[in-house]
């Protein structure tokens, strides 16, 4: 059996006070808050989640905000970089916002491609390209347009303690494509039209560390719940130990840590963020699930109120 995911479905982060957060994904990147619930694990925790006007796959990064918490090292075992991609024509505009809102950015070129690379208030490396591929997002915050919006992610630069491996990992199991090869990078890429190339820095840089500022995990689409199953298998008979299946409320979840010490996830597309509350009002209100709902007022007492604010 060969398998080959389409792509990302979500990058997951460590970050800081939720306001902060909120302010810097909506307010200056312009994202859709789809969805804010609580850590399954932790519910004395936000999980907030952030995409395009329909929180679709391959848009959505989330957070667990802890405010005070320590701030963590990026490094080897860790998404290194998380990429955004916009419109063609648009990256003059996210070079002006991101001067506005002074937000240092450094411009580069990769691949052939040009990059305004720029971090986070809690250090988390992000940058923000140019394509063609990806339908444009039609969520309109401040003064973003359709035509200048975030689609979702352009892809990500791992950070592996055994590159080799990860890229045996990526283009023998995962099934991405390697498709050019320059300086200290491999880059992959995947089927789908947005959240489909991979970076890999073939010389680690050092274990990173946990906390404020890096990236949990990154996950990767399966189509429905038999896929993700065949998925668990295929990646079982490979030599990764994979765990059981895990209900998240927006998708089923699968994870492993892949060689290089990166944690894996693979998740369903399905059923996705508005099936607990209307399209309209995503991300309006705290969501539960059911095992947290009668705890509400003690958990609601715990989370740090904020807000959704247009800083334009």
């Amino acid at each position: 059996m060969n398998k080959q995911t389409a792509g990302i479905h979500h990058i997951t982060a460590i970050v800081g006070h939720p306001q902060e957060n909120v302010d810097f994904y909506a307010g200056v990147l312009g994202l859709r808050l789809v969805k804010q619930t609580v850590n399954f694990d932790d519910p004395g925790t936000y999980h907030l989640y952030f995409g395009n006007e329909g929180g679709k796959p391959g848009t959505i990064i989330t957070f667990f905000p802890w405010a005070g918490a320590r701030q963590g090292t990026i490094g080897d075992g860790q998404v290194g970089v998380t990429s955004y991609v916009v419109p063609k024509g648009a990256i003059v505009f996210w070079e002006e916002r991101l001067a506005k809102f002074n937000v240092p950015v450094t411009k580069m070129e990769r691949f052939g491609e040009q990059y305004l690379e720029f971090d986070d208030p809690h250090g988390l490396h992000l940058e923000i390209v140019e394509r063609e591929e990806g339908e444009k997002n039609t969520w309109q915050f401040g003064d973003i347009t359709p035509d200048t919006a975030i689609k979702g992610f352009g892809g990500a630069t791992l950070l592996s303690a055994q590159p080799e491996k990860t890229a045996h990992l990526l283009e023998q199991v995962m099934g991405l494509k390697k498709v050019s090869e320059e300086g200290d990078f491999v880059r992959f890429q995947s089927s789908a039209d947005i959240g489909n190339i991979i970076d890999l820095k073939r010389t680690p840089i050092g274990r990173g560390t946990m906390g404020v500022g890096t990236v949990h995990h990154i996950a990767w689409r399966a189509e429905d719940d038999q896929d993700q199953l065949e998925w668990q298998k295929y990646v079982a008979e490979n030599g990764y130990g994979v765990t059981a299946v895990r209900d998240r409320n927006y998708f089923n979840a699968i994870y492993f840590r892949e060689h290089g010490e990166i944690l894996f996830e693979i998740a369903t597309d399905p059923p996705g963020f508005a099936h607990d509350e209307t399209f309209e009002t995503m991300g309006e209100k705290l969501m539960l699930p059911e095992q947290y709902e009668p705890r509400r007022q003690q958990i609601e007492r715990v989370l740090i109120p904020f807000q959704v604010r247009e800083l334009d």
